[in-house]
This record gives C-alpha cells, structure tokens and sequence, in this order.
C-alpha cells in the first residue's frame, strides 16, 4: 500500500519545491540612504554657443566650443576647442581661440589655455594686433586681457616679446610686465 502512496507524496513533495524556488526571495531588504537633495550633474553639449548680453541686450561676448560641460561643484563650465569673440569700448570686434578653456560662472573671467590667439584692430589706429601665448585670462567685467606667461605681439608688421601682459580694453591701455624684447618707433 505504500507503494501507491510513494507517487503521491512525490506529486506533492515536486508542488512545493516549484512553488517555493518560484517565489520571491525574501532576504534582507536593501535600503538606499539618500541624505539631501542629488548633487546638480550639471550640462555638457557638442558645438556650442554661450552668449553673454550686457543691460542693453548686444552681446558682451560670444563662446563657440567643441564641448563644454558645466563642473557645479565647481562653479565653472570646461570648453575644447574655444573661440572668444567680444568688442572693446570703440566696438572693434576682437577674437580668441584656444585650446581649452574655463569660465567662471559667478566670475565672469574666461581663462583660455593651449596655443592662445588674440587677434583685433588697435582702437585709434586702425591697425591689427595678434597676440599669442600660452595661457591668457579675459575678464568680461573689466574688459581686462591678461598673462603672466611668455607673450608675442604683432602690430603693423613689428613683434614685440614679453613675459606678462595686461590690456585693458577699456581704457585702451597696454602694459608689457617684463623682459620685453623688440621696440616700436614712431
């Protein structure tokens, strides 16, 4: 008689191992601890363009890049590939180009890196200045150029070499900082 109860207990005994190796694990629950709100992931975009407008809504700069990707922990946006364009105080429009650069996003100071170009007509003269350097600082606000690494200046077909300039865009002033080497006559 036993033996016509063995396929049975196995019929059941194969029900419930189906049924409990089907069910849902029940182990420890994970639980994710989020403390505060996510941290901003900031943006990243391909051939892009930033436009700075003053009060009276011209553009005060323009910022054409590669990449850009925003660092908010940072409070900077990281650029490839840049090109600068912005006017000084007589609106000549003058152009810088560098490898990479950084923008501060509550400073307004563009730091340009990586075989920098400054190129632009000289307000007054009507003559093209190119300015190149390795590294070079815009400070939109005050309309100040600076570097304190090596600099090469080319105007009306003479070159000037330094190390360190400051140019203030709005007063139309230029100051080579130390071993300057070539000169200009009038």
């Amino acid at each position: 008689m036993i033996y016509r109860l063995l396929p049975i207990f196995a019929m059941v005994g194969l029900i419930i191992g189906v049924v409990v190796l089907s069910s849902p694990q029940r182990g420890p629950a994970a639980t994710t601890s989020i403390s505060g709100p996510m941290p901003d992931p900031g943006y990243a975009a391909r051939n892009a363009r930033l436009i700075q407008t003053g009060a009276d809504g011209q553009p005060v700069y323009t910022v054409d890049a590669a990449q850009i990707q925003q660092q908010p922990d940072e409070g900077t946006v990281e650029m490839q590939q840049v090109q600068l364009g912005f006017r000084d105080s007589d609106g000549n429009r003058w152009t810088a180009r560098g490898a990479h650069g950084e923008l501060g996003q509550d400073t307004g100071i563009i730091e340009l890196e990586g075989a920098v170009h400054v190129s632009g007509i000289v307000p007054g003269t009507q003559e093209a200045a190119d300015i190149t350097s390795e590294r070079l600082s815009f400070d939109t606000h005050a309309q100040l150029v600076t570097t304190h690494d090596p600099v090469t200046i080319v105007l009306a077909g003479r070159q000037l070499q330094a190390h360190g300039l400051v140019a203030d865009l709005k007063e139309q002033h230029m100051q080579l900082e130390s071993a300057v080497h070539g000169s200009f006559l009038p």
